[in-house]
């Protein structure tokens, strides 16, 4: 596997916004993100429509055409309930990396790229590439499909492999 990999994504789940109610009158949410055969979750957040994770977890990038699949499920006792879910497409964020890769210098802080809402997409509103400390680094606010309503707010950074191109 490690011959393949392309580099590492830190996806920083930062947190829920107006979720679904799945209880009496709240949830108890958690996020699963999977990307081929990964699958990680976040932890429970108990008793929030508006929860705040601020959980990091990395995903090997073997693929980047590959979408990062989210859903978004309520713990219960014997059968967790969907609360909706969200594909990301990474593509952009790997053409950033490939193009500091080229010897494209980039300012610390800048926007390299902007993505916008589509039909094609789950972004909530525009999505920002940037530069941040010599990182390559995203910030996305999904919607959530397939559900009555909520988003959920991500960072995205790149993490290189020494000796990868």
């Amino acid at each position: 596997m490690l011959g393949h990999l392309a580099g590492l994504v830190r996806v920083r789940v930062l947190r829920g916004v107006n979720l679904a109610i799945r209880d009496l009158r709240s949830s108890d949410p958690y996020v699963v993100i999977r990307m081929g055969k990964q699958k990680l979750k976040t932890r429970v957040i108990r008793k929030s429509i508006n929860p705040e994770w601020n959980d990091e977890l990395t995903l090997s990038v073997e693929d980047p055409l590959v979408l990062v699949k989210l859903d978004v499920l309520d713990r219960d006792t014997f059968f967790d309930d969907a609360m909706g879910n969200a594909e990301l497409d990474i593509g952009p964020l790997v053409e950033v990396v490939k193009m500091r890769l080229h010897g494209v210098a980039v300012a610390d802080k800048t926007v390299v790229k902007k993505l916008v809402p589509n039909r094609q997409n789950c972004l909530a509103e525009e999505s920002a590439i940037y530069v941040s400390e010599g990182a390559v680094k995203q910030d996305v606010v999904l919607r959530l499909r397939n559900v009555e309503c909520g988003e959920i707010e991500l960072q995205l950074q790149w993490i290189d492999i020494p000796g990868r191109c």
